[in-house]
């Protein structure tokens, strides 16, 4: 085998490209303490930071996932919408604004992690949950809500450190694993956060022998789902605050570092000083990993939008809990699938093959769904279910391996950084994607009767034409692979 063929090989397995420079080790540095423990573990996988790992990515997607199931009915009690059909526009922008906010914040919160440590990041983004999350269930207008949806967007930077992190506590052959707990937490998310959101919102219409209209929780019908994930939160904080170790290096002496820049090999001396946007491997990365961000968030609007709407304009007239409930299991399959199936489809297929062909089936998935409108009973149920379940599969393996790849791709002094760059990149495609979808769904509820895709096969349609350009862009000449003689770094 070449040596061409080898660094191709090296991607596709997701080998990293550029580890660690040196081996000095310097006593009282945590990124040291580390490395001295990953080297002395005998290949164990490191149980506990992988415990911090999943805890806190699901402290930080609860607020995103619980507001799915009730965010129609939050607009409706808003009275902002003029007719029903308007109600999808404004959930577009609501449901948006925690992107927006993430996407002006992330680069800052990212270069910061490489700065001071992961951690002081991490916790500071989970202390924002608890007191900002718990203000969006007081919300009584819709400016509040927006407002304090921005604002924790802006100040849960959690996103990129949390991914660098996973990746730094791990071994070179446990990365994969790493991300995977990531992403299985969030999937845990998909289960915990629509379950909060559609069995707790509006509590006194649904529970009346246990809460009274007068009540805190009769006034503030979507507090109770907002306070259990605060509660949650404020729990991941103290723990995280105690007993979660830093992987950043934090050397005294600042000349032994330069020295051993200085006396790496040339070949692998430049990719320490090349920028990021310099960086194609990496580079070529992000725009399958908008596009795929812009399909999944578009995804999860729409879908919770449609079920709720009534059949007379295309939708299934499903409850609050029985959308909860469809994206709860759909969460609970991801579970199963990335703690159980997903370390054997990196390891045969690699990312690269694995994000295209889950790619592939996430179109041939979505374009079930305006068909269900046909069914009913047990047969939509059905049907519904095993769509949700499978997509929700198929999503999170081109979503991990694409984050495998970014993360395999630079070194650790620039990965905070680079996570905080494509965290921005993908919450403003997070962010335009509610709005988009929102504006497409209210459109596509007026147009019911139209000759060409009719109201919900276009939504759908354009969904999948999304997902077509994250495929195309996942084959060269759009992706960039290594050079040769890359994998010495």
């Amino acid at each position: 085998m070449g040596d061409e063929e080898k660094g191709a090989a090296a991607v596709a397995l997701g080998a990293p490209l550029l580890p660690a420079a040196s081996c000095y080790r310097e006593e009282g540095c945590p990124g040291c303490v580390l490395d001295r423990r990953k080297e002395s573990s005998g290949g164990r996988i490191p149980c506990k930071e992988l415990f911090f790992v999943g805890i806190t990515t699901l402290a930080s997607s609860l607020p995103i996932t619980c507001i799915f199931p009730f965010m129609y009915f939050m607009i409706r009690d808003f009275h902002i919408a003029k007719t029903e059909e308007d109600i999808g526009s404004y959930a577009g922008f609501l449901a948006s604004s925690y992107m927006i906010g993430r996407a002006i914040s992330a680069i800052f919160w990212g270069n910061v992690a490489d700065r001071i440590g992961r951690k002081p990041v991490i916790v500071f983004s989970i202390l924002s949950v608890v007191i900002f999350n718990t203000l969006f269930g007081l919300s009584t207008e819709y400016w509040m809500a927006i407002s304090t949806r921005l604002v924790l967007g802006s100040l849960n930077g959690l996103l990129a450190p949390i991914k660098a992190y996973a990746v730094e506590v791990c071994r070179t052959e446990h990365r994969a694993l790493g991300l995977s707990v990531m992403n299985t937490a969030w999937g845990l998310g998909l289960v915990i956060g629509p379950a909060l959101g559609g069995y707790l919102a509006q509590p006194a219409e649904k529970y009346p022998q246990i809460f009274s209209m007068e009540s805190v929780f009769g006034r503030f019908p979507y507090l109770l789902p907002s306070l259990g994930v605060s509660m949650f939160a404020a729990i991941v904080l103290i723990i995280s605050c105690i007993w979660m170790p830093e992987t950043m290096h934090k050397h005294k002496n600042p000349e032994k570092d330069i020295e051993i820049v200085k006396g790496l090999p040339s070949d692998c001396d430049s990719p320490r000083k090349k920028s990021l946007l310099q960086n194609l491997p990496w580079m070529s990365t992000m725009v399958s990993y908008c596009f795929f961000a812009l399909h999944d968030t578009a995804y999860s609007e729409i879908l919770s939008l449609w079920a709720v709407s009534d059949r007379k304009y295309g939708g299934l007239s499903f409850s609050s809990e029985d959308i909860g409930a469809v994206l709860a299991v759909a969460g609970a399959s991801l579970l199963v699938y990335q703690l159980i199936i997903y370390h054997w489809v990196n390891k045969f297929l690699g990312p690269i093959i694995s994000s295209r062909v889950a790619s592939a089936l996430s179109i041939l998935i979505v374009s079930t769904y305006p068909f269900m409108t046909y069914l009913s009973g047990v047969k939509l149920s059905f049907a519904l279910y095993s769509a949700a379940m499978m997509r929700s599969v198929v999503a999170i393996t081109a979503g991990t391996g694409l984050c495998l790849l970014q993360n395999n791709a630079v070194r650790q002094e620039q990965r905070g950084t680079a996570n905080g760059i494509s965290t921005t990149a993908m919450s403003f495609f997070k962010a335009i994607a509610p709005i988009g979808a929102g504006i497409l769904f209210s459109w596509a509820q007026k147009h019911q009767d139209s000759t060409f895709f009719p109201g919900d096969q276009m939504v759908f349609l354009v969904l999948n034409l999304v997902q077509l350009l994250g495929l195309i862009f996942l084959f060269e000449p759009f992706l960039v692979l290594p050079a040769v003689g890359e994998e010495c770094r």
